[in-house]
């Protein structure tokens, strides 16, 4: 029951990416963000995109899943890409304080040992960031996606009211901004 669960987790996952990538490539200035789940995944456009666009967008992304563009299910703005890449820099970061603190000793006081470990954590931090793009890559396509769709259905895409999560997204992407208005949109599968 649990594995069924992650695997439609996963399949809508990677839907929901395809989605945004149709919609990406169809449509300029606007922005979107989206949350799966084992019963479909919600979509907040914040731009001008009607429902007609976003059914037809996400259509055309089960149609291109199916056909076989896996690669579509992983995007680069994942969450998963950016908590991989939140994870690795903070722990670099840590890692050189903590090494210039043993290194100093206890008679260094706590502000000095910040400074001198400034060099080192920028460097562990540059490396983090290297690393972790093709890794957050990685955890996304063996984990949290799939592209592989198997028998997931699109039910309905009906528009919704916009959530507090939709809200705080529309000021996070977008400052803001009334010309990109918040549209959120409700995505069910089975399957």
């Amino acid at each position: 029951m649990l594995s069924q669960i992650a695997s439609r987790l996963r399949r809508n996952h990677g839907l929901e990416h395809a989605t945004i990538h149709v919609l990406s490539a169809k449509y300029k200035n606007f922005s979107a963000q989206g949350n799966s789940d084992h019963n479909g995944f919600n979509l907040n456009v914040f731009g001008d995109l009607d429902e007609a666009a976003v059914a037809a967008a996400v259509r055309e992304a089960y149609a291109r899943l199916r056909g076989g563009e896996r690669q579509l299910a992983i995007h680069p703005n994942c969450g998963t890409a950016l908590l991989t890449t939140a994870t690795l820099t903070t722990l670099a970061g840590q890692a050189a304080l903590a090494v210039e603190q043993r290194r100093a000793g206890k008679d260094q006081p706590a502000f000095v040992a910040l400074v001198n470990a400034l060099p080192g954590a920028i460097t562990a931090v540059l490396l983090a960031l290297i690393v972790s793009r093709p890794l957050g890559l990685y955890l996304q396509a063996r984990y949290t996606t799939s592209g592989d769709l198997g028998d997931l259905e699109v039910v309905s895409v009906r528009r919704v009211s916009p959530s507090l999560v939709t809200r705080f997204f529309h000021l996070l992407l977008t400052g803001g901004s009334r010309s990109l208005p918040p549209t959120a949109y409700r995505i069910e599968t089975r399957g």
